[in-house]
């Protein structure tokens, strides 16, 4: 029989979520998938599994869950306070969650995403080729109390195992590149952009994440007859009060407020996992340094799983020590090792 998670307590915001649906922008709905794709990697290289298998994403703090059979889990993104049964247990690594065990994960410490991925990935049915939850679409739903979720057969086994801890929490600079009407803003306001440190408004969600910041707002002539047209995730809109505006994974297919950039999608993870009142400053760089960025990206996200190490535990925090075999051997302090025994 499958293995199947309970929600004991369920956060204010949470809901399943893979790599996204590509492919139907044309029909009004846009990619869609987990705000912070990069964590979805490193919960796949940790328990050796596809990356888009289906993980839990938590927007602020998690909640408390519990499997009726043991399962392999693993911990991501914006990083938690968690614990088994009480034990707390270390995030971006791997672990085993024992059938009956209360797995409680709390608020966010350094990121506004966190992601709980189990072996084998969550089975919940596929709408249009993606077991993503897309709330502005209608697609899936916020998790609740006392849900039941199925989990996919898991094909491996290791636990224990650690990823180090990625740049992207934290992290100011944001590249960016010229968009539709990057040209319409002047000279002088695309360098004071450039120049302005922003901050992450507390008006933020998946659809987007509007910029704070000191001094007069961004405007552009022609800012009123500007026709809608298409936009994707990474835009930068300058809204009616002046205030950028960055299209997050589930922002709307069209749009008519000018756009002074674009984020580049290995960036976009910075702006997603910001806290509010971080600091942000956006760089302009050109289309090849881009696709040289977006490039290394996707060489360091395939090499995750050679960069995975054990987890070390503290023998003074492990409460079920007498479990783990310690010494697989005894040897005499005595006895001659080059001496035949004749007994």
């Amino acid at each position: 029989m499958s293995a199947a998670l309970t929600i004991l307590q369920a956060g204010p915001a949470m809901t399943i979520q893979d790599l996204g649906r590509p492919g139907y922008r044309a029909l009004g709905l846009t990619h869609g998938g987990a705000a912070d794709p990069t964590a979805l990697h490193e919960g796949a290289a940790l328990l050796g599994q596809d990356p888009n298998c289906a993980a839990l994403e938590m927007a602020g703090s998690g909640g408390s869950f519990e499997a009726d059979q043991d399962i392999r889990i693993a911990l991501t993104g914006a990083q938690m306070q968690v614990n088994i049964d009480g034990e707390p247990i270390a995030w971006n690594a791997s672990h085993l969650l024992p059938a009956g065990a209360k797995l409680t994960i709390g608020g966010a410490r350094d990121g506004a995403y966190g992601y709980l991925h189990v072996g084998g990935g969550f089975d919940v049915k596929p709408v249009m080729e993606s077991r993503s939850s897309h709330l502005a679409a209608g697609i899936g739903a916020l998790l609740q109390s006392g849900e039941t979720l199925p989990l996919g057969t898991d094909k491996g086994g290791e636990t224990n195992l650690t990823l180090p801890r990625d740049s992207r929490f934290g992290a100011e600079r944001v590249r960016i590149v010229a968009s539709m009407q990057t040209d319409a803003f002047d000279d002088a306001t695309r360098a004071r952009f450039t120049e302005t440190t922003f901050r992450r408004d507390a008006r933020a969600n998946r659809m987007g994440a509007r910029m704070d910041h000191d001094g007069e707002g961004f405007a552009t002539g022609g800012q009123l007859t500007i026709v809608s047209e298409v936009i994707t995730p990474g835009d930068i809109q300058i809204t009616g009060d002046g205030a950028p505006f960055v299209l997050m994974c589930e922002c709307q297919t069209t749009g008519g407020y000018p756009r002074i950039g674009t984020v580049i999608p290995c960036d976009l993870p910075i702006v997603a996992q910001a806290q509010p009142g971080a600091a942000l400053q956006f760089e302009f760089i050109d289309l090849d340094e881009a696709l040289a960025a977006e490039t290394r990206h996707r060489d360091t996200l395939a090499a995750l799983p050679k960069q995975r190490q054990p987890l070390l535990r503290d023998p003074a925090r492990i409460r079920d020590l007498l479990a783990y075999q310690l010494i697989s051997g005894v040897v005499s302090a005595t006895a001659d090792p080059f001496k035949e025994d004749k007994t």
